[in-house]
């Protein structure tokens, strides 16, 4: 008998609206706390109003996992709404604790969730969640979704360039003096995810030499693998995202090229006017 699947991510996919009603998704919202309060992404403020918020905060704000009472209760509510199991993609497990404590939850409800550590985050979740509903939906066994999904891990890529190291160095990421000459110098750093964690690939003069960088990744992949389709991932700066996919189309007018904006949890540390790429090599 054909399992009934429940799907299952966090906000650092940042899914649209339509997605989820569309492919039946449930959402658990990551957790932005200001000095005032923690305010759950995507149904506590808009995007708007986060940025609105982030660029009057007197205190930096931090970024925190969902609350394992309401993993937990989810899991109930599947159970009982007669759900065989779940599978969760969830976050990279390098920057949150949601797909260790999804694992936790499902233990105390009592519950198979299949969690999958995404070892990344925004668009690669989103293509994880969609392959994965297809094969479910072509009768696949869940066992064999889950470790293609898993496969698909290590084959998602995401790069992007912060307009500014002042929200890195506001989040503790790297000192104020390198913040100072970055933006004294103009100097462009290009962050990647790697093996599930944020490292600082590059350092170059200019925004349009660390574009030049994280386009030579693309090249890379694209003549060894099928790349589609790219992501132009950004955090409120759809503008220059938009340019970019422009530049892109020029030179690869066969490519699939979406904007997408990026979970508020990354702009609490990337900072408002990121911008990058995110693919998956198939």
């Amino acid at each position: 008998m054909k399992k009934k699947v429940a799907w299952i991510t966090d906000t650092a996919a940042l899914l649209d609206s339509t997605f989820i009603e569309k492919h039946n998704i449930y959402v658990l919202p990551l957790n932005i706390v200001f000095e005032d309060g923690a305010f759950k992404e995507t149904i506590d403020m808009t995007h708007d109003e986060f940025y609105d918020k982030l660029r009057t905060a007197k205190i930096h704000p931090k970024t925190s996992q969902p609350p394992i009472g309401e993993m937990v209760q989810l899991y109930e509510d599947l159970k009982a709404k007669g759900y065989d199991c779940a599978v969760a993609v969830h976050t990279s497990s390098e920057l949150s604790g949601t797909y260790n404590t999804s694992q936790t939850a499902s233990k105390i409800a009592n519950f198979k969730v299949y969690s999958i550590d995404s070892k990344i985050g925004s668009y690669p979740m989103v293509k994880m969640l969609e392959v994965g509903k297809h094969m479910i939906e072509a009768n696949h066994d869940i066992e064999e979704v889950v470790t293609h999904i898993e496969n698909m891990t290590n084959n998602s890529e995401l790069s992007f360039i912060p307009s500014s190291l002042t929200q890195l160095h506001k989040s503790g990421r790297v000192s104020g003096t390198q913040a100072f000459l970055s933006n004294l110098l103009n100097i462009k750093v290009v962050i990647s995810f790697d093996n599930g964690k944020v490292v600082m690939k590059e350092k170059v003069r200019a925004d349009k030499r660390a574009k030049k960088y994280v386009m030579n990744l693309l090249r890379k992949d694209m003549k060894i693998s099928n790349v589609p389709e790219v992501a132009v991932i950004n955090c409120n700066n759809t503008t220059d995202a938009r340019t970019w996919k422009e530049e892109l189309l020029l030179e690869f007018p066969k490519l699939k090229v979406i904007v997408l904006p990026l979970s508020a949890c990354v702009g609490v540390h990337a900072g408002e006017g990121t911008t990058g790429l995110s693919w998956v090599r198939y």
